[in-house]
């Protein structure tokens, strides 16, 4: 007699435990079996591989390289504190790297000059860069300061190193951040930059930071990878 339908477990489900335990067994870099010999292994149909090896793939436990597949290493897991993305990718032992996208003095639209404390478009600098990681592309952040704060940055930063460096080089500390984290697909422009599919799970922060006056500093939107980043809090109970 056949299971009742609410105890059946799904071939993809069981599909996808036997890859789990053959990835266990191999090192970063080591191909994966391909889709033609994990169906005649388990006995199942190319499309619930393709299923298991999809979800894997967003998860960061696989990548393309070239026609195959390779494992991938883990994931870059980022505090979610006021460090820049270099202070946290070099405390992870990973190298990181930035690639100016674009750097220009634009109008404000209402929400940025709301969150930097302005009049509606007032000039603001506006930096957008690919965020690296050992060289890979794993994020695409978007920052936004206020021109008559910090021009000066203008001759004397370097755009692929940490900003939150040269901000506290100009005497300005950033004592405060309120951050919001949604998953979001890509754009196609975001894709390309990003080197990856618009099917892509991504996560997209927000954030708003200020100084110890209150005075606001910075509204980014940072895009990073699903399968590439993850992202760590620490917290503690509410006393009262």
């Amino acid at each position: 007699m056949d299971a009742p339908l609410s105890t059946r477990v799904p071939k993809a489900f069981l599909v996808r435990t036997e890859i789990d335990a053959i990835l266990a067994d191999l090192a970063e870099g080591d191909p994966v079996p391909s889709e033609r010999d994990l169906a005649t292994r388990f006995g199942v149909a190319r499309e619930t591989v393709r299923q298991a090896l999809r979800e894997l793939l967003v998860e960061g436990r696989i990548r393309r390289k070239g026609r195959g597949t390779v494992v991938s290493r883990p994931k870059l897991t980022q505090p979610l504190s006021l460090r820049s993305y270099t202070e946290g990718a070099i405390s992870l032992g990973r190298t990181p790297g930035r690639i100016l996208v674009a750097w220009e003095d634009i109008a404000a639209d209402a929400a940025t000059a709301a969150d930097l404390g302005l009049e509606p478009d007032t000039e603001v600098m506006h930096l957008e860069r690919i965020l690296l990681a050992d060289g890979e592309r794993i994020g695409l952040e978007s920052t936004y300061l206020p021109l008559h704060r910090f021009a000066r940055l203008r001759g004397s930063y370097d755009p692929t190193t940490s900003l939150y460096a040269a901000i506290r080089a100009t005497g300005i500390e950033l004592a405060g951040a309120r951050e919001r984290i949604e998953t979001v697909l890509a754009a196609p422009r975001e894709a390309s930059l990003l080197e990856c599919t618009t099917a892509l799970p991504m996560l997209l922060l927000h954030r708003r930071s200020v100084d110890a006056c209150g005075a606001p500093i910075e509204r980014v939107r940072s895009l990073y990878r699903g399968d590439r980043i993850s992202f760590e809090a620490r917290l503690s109970p509410e006393r009262g």
